[in-house]
C-alpha cells in the first residue's frame, strides 16, 4: 500500500524558529544537499555579522565556500533577504541559502536577479510539514529558485554589456572633449553609453549624429521628422537627393544614401572605417579627428539646403 502526503500547518510542527526549527536543521543540515548541488558540513548556529546574527553558518565541503542560511517560516519579505545579503557580505560567504515557508514572486525575481549579478549563490527554498499516513510529521524543502547555467549565461551578457556601456560613454566623452575645440554643434550633449549622440540640425526631427560601433564609426544627417508613415521623412530626403552633386562636392567627397524604404526614417552618411569604441584607445584620438571633420563638412555642405526647407 503506497501511502498519501498530507501537509500539516508548519508552526503545527515547529512552534519556534530559532529554538526548533534552526536547531534541527544544524543537525540535520545535510537534509539540504538533497536538493541543492552542495556539500554541507559543520553548520553553526547563530554566527555574528557586525550587529547581526546569522541563523546558520556551514561549509560547502566540495569548495571550501562559507554558507550562510536564513529561515523565515512565513512568507518571504525584504527584511529578510536584506539580512541575507548583509551576512553575505559581512562574512565574505559565497553561497547564500534562504528558507521560507511562502516565496513571494518579487523575491523569486529577487533571487533570480541576484544570480544573474554573479556575485554569488543564492537560494531560495520552500519548507512545508507533511506526514505520510500515521507517520511522524517530516520537513518537506523545495528548490523554488538557484544558480543556473541560464542564469550565468545572462550575467555574462549583463557583464558584457556593461562593459560595453562603460566603454562607449568614455568614448563619447574623448570625442566631445576633442569636438568642442573645434565646433560648438555638439558642445552641449553629455556622453551616454548608447551607440549614438546627436544634435537638432536646425529641423525638428532632423539631427546631426555620431554613430559608432565596435571597429567601425560614422557621422550621418538622420531624417526622422514625421513620426506616423515617414512620408514627410522620405520627402526631405528625396529633395536633399536632387542636391546630391553639389552636397558631396562641397562635402569633399562621397556620402552613402539611405532611403531606408523599409523604415520610417531616413539618413545620408560618412562612413569612418579606421575603427570604433573597441579599438585600442591609442587610436582614438585618429578616430576622433576623423569624425569632428566629417561632422564640420557634413554641416556646412547640409546646411543651405536645409535652410531652403525651412523656408
Amino acid at each position: 500500500m503506497i501511502g498519501k502526503i498530507q501537509r500539516v500547518p508548519l508552526r503545527q510542527v515547529t512552534s519556534h524558529e530559532a529554538r526548533d526549527f534552526t536547531k534541527w536543521l544544524v543537525e540535520h543540515v545535510d537534509v539540504l544537499n538533497e536538493v541543492l548541488d552542495l556539500t554541507l558540513v559543520d553548520a553553526e548556529r547563530e554566527q555574528r555579522a557586525g550587529s547581526f546574527s546569522v541563523d546558520i553558518v556551514a561549509e560547502d565541503e566540495s569548495t571550501g565556500d562559507t554558507v550562510v542560511i536564513e529561515n523565515q517560516l512565513e512568507k518571504s519579505n525584504h527584511d529578510h533577504l536584506g539580512k541575507l545579503i548583509t551576512y553575505l557580505s559581512n562574512l565574505d560567504a559565497k553561497i547564500a541559502i534562504w528558507i521560507v515557508s511562502e516565496p513571494k514572486p518579487e523575491h523569486i525575481t529577487a533571487i533570480t536577479w541576484l544570480n544573474e549579478s554573479r556575485l554569488a549563490k543564492f537560494y531560495l527554498l520552500k519548507v512545508e510539514a507533511i506526514t505520510i499516513g500515521a507517520s511522524e510529521p517530516a520537513f518537506l524543502f523545495t528548490l523554488i529558485v538557484g544558480p543556473s547555467e541560464q542564469s550565468k549565461i545572462i550575467g555574462d551578457t549583463k557583464e558584457e554589456n556593461a562593459e560595453r556601456y562603460d566603454l562607449r560613454k568614455k568614448f563619447w566623452s574623448k570625442l566631445l572633449g576633442q569636438a568642442k575645440v573645434k565646433t560648438s554643434l555638439h558642445a552641449n550633449i553629455t556622453p551616454n553609453k548608447y551607440s549614438w549622440l546627436g544634435t537638432g540640425a536646425g529641423i525638428s526631427g532632423v539631427g546631426y549624429n555620431y554613430s559608432v560601433k565596435q571597429h567601425e564609426s560614422q557621422v550621418e544627417l538622420y531624417i526622422d521628422k514625421d513620426k506616423e508613415d515617414g512620408e514627410e521623412n522620405k520627402a526631405i530626403f528625396d529633395q536633399l537627393l536632387k542636391n546630391k552633386a553639389e552636397i558631396e562636392r562641397s562635402f569633399g567627397s562621397e556620402l552613402v544614401w539611405e532611403r531606408l524604404e523599409s523604415k520610417r526614417a531616413s539618413r545620408i552618411k560618412k562612413v569612418i572605417v579606421s575603427g570604433g569604441f573597441k579599438t585600442g584607445e591609442s587610436e582614438w584620438p585618429k578616430i576622433h579627428g576623423e569624425l569632428i571633420d566629417s561632422m564640420i563638412r557634413l554641416e556646412k555642405a547640409m546646411k543651405p539646403f536645409l535652410a531652403k526647407l525651412k523656408s
